[in-house]
């Protein structure tokens, strides 16, 4: 019972904070996301940072992949309401996978989406 408590009222972490590898809460803004063709296994991918993440205009191999996080939802081609410029709370294990940081099919909460104009 005090963990589940001390679960909710845990603070989530920055992108830029997190672990190797664990269990986390983290929270987060979808840079970009990607939509897999007909033709491939279904996977929905979104690039998450954090609010004050500079964009490079050139971004070199392997830059900011500490302040990165890949979420891959498997056997999702979209998701509704998760696109570029969304905030997110995500919670799930996190692993390096080719030098990014990756989470596969987190729990998640939007927490406010980009207004059209």
């Amino acid at each position: 019972m005090a963990d589940a408590a001390r679960k909710e009222t845990a603070a989530p972490l920055s992108v830029r904070g997190l672990p190797g590898r664990g269990h986390v809460l983290c929270q987060g803004f979808i840079e970009s996301v990607t939509y897999a063709p007909a033709i491939h296994v279904a996977a929905f991918t979104a690039i998450v940072v954090d609010h004050d993440t500079p964009r490079p205009a050139v971004k070199a191999a392997g830059q900011g992949s500490k302040s990165r996080l890949r979420v891959i939802w498997l056997g999702r081609r979209r998701i509704p309401g998760v696109d570029a410029g969304t905030e997110l709370r995500l919670e799930g294990m996190v692993t390096v996978r080719d030098g990014l940081p990756t989470m596969f099919n987190p729990r998640y909460e939007i927490l406010s989406r980009q207004e059209e104009q």
